[in-house]
Formats: C-alpha cells, structure tokens, sequence
C-alpha cells in the first residue's frame, strides 16, 4: 500500500479549515482535521498514515480517532492481508449533517431541555424569583422545545424535499401568514 505523505495543496486548505471550523463548533480541531482528510481520502487509511500526512502525534490521531468513532463519522475498515486498522469517514455530507445535528441535540439540547424544565418547575414555586425572570425561563424552555420538536419533525422530511426547503430559503416564509 502506498504511504501518503504530501497533500495536495487544496486538500490541505480544506484539512485546515475544517479544523478551524470544528473550533468554533466545540470540536477539537485535530479532530475536525482528521474528519476532513479522511472526507477526502480516495481510501481507507490507517493511523499511521493520518500520523504522518497531518503531522500528528500517534496518541493525538487515537484519541481523535475514537471520537469520530463515536459520532458515527467514521469507521473502521478491515483491508484483506493488513493487520492494521483501517479508517474512513462517511462520504455522504447529507449523512455527515444528520450524524453531527443528533449528535449535537444528545449532547446539547437534549440536557438543556432537561434543566431548563426542572429550572422552570422550581421557580413557579419559588416565591424568591421574580416574576420576570420566570417569563425568561419560559421563554427560552418554549424557544429549546420547539427548537426539540423542528428537529423531530425534520429528520422525517426525506432528501429531496430537505433539500427543496433549503433552496427556497427566506422564500418559504412568504407562505406564512402575518409577516413579509
């Protein structure tokens, strides 16, 4: 198998600002590197290789390794004859977003739905809280739970249509009564 060991000069800009990007997202950014080569890999690659092409220590693509496991962006790829792992990265950016949105809902909005509902339950009670900061807590429950309901009712819209939504942008809201 051949070893890589330069990348092209746009792959490389990519791997950079993907990793740039997962830092504004929470995501460490050798993590979002090695999504991002292994995104354009045209196969399956082994640590050693992500090691070498991204200029990483081997614990660091490991660890970053296992946590792309963990999102479901990656897998591991047996390669007949080499006993090493091989890793790639879902392809289908579709499936890449789907991936990352349940992901992020798990791990954010899910637990804030969580608080803010025990938060809201305790200061109707709590005759300390005024009553303005109660109608805040409200408010922000009822933006997360609706957030948590447009979630549940998008992943059900097949592609097609997701993407004909997409398309139509700030068009779509021509179609609903009482704005502009």
């Amino acid at each position: 198998m051949t070893e890589i060991t330069k990348l092209p000069v746009s792959i490389e800009r990519f791997v950079l600002h993907w990793g740039e990007m997962g830092g504004f997202w929470g995501v460490n950014r050798s993590v979002a590197q090695i999504h991002a080569f292994l995104m354009t890999a045209d196969r399956p690659v082994t640590a050693e290789n992500v090691a070498v092409a991204l200029e990483m220590a081997r614990s660091n693509v490991s660890t970053s390794l296992k946590e792309l496991q963990s999102w479901n962006l990656i897998r591991r790829v047996p390669i007949r004859g080499d006993r090493r792992d091989h890793f790639e990265a879902e392809t289908d950016v579709w499936e890449v977003a789907s991936r990352i949105a349940a992901g992020r809902k798990a791990k954010e909005i899910d637990p804030a739905l969580e608080t803010l509902r025990v938060c809201v339950a305790e200061a109707e009670t709590d005759p300390t809280v005024h009553p303005v900061a109660l109608k805040r807590l409200k408010e922000m429950l009822e933006f997360t739970e609706t957030l948590d309901r447009w979630y549940g009712q998008i992943t059900t819209v097949a592609r097609p249509k997701l993407m004909a939504l997409l398309k139509l942008g700030a068009r779509i809201a021509a179609l609903i009564p009482g704005g502009k």
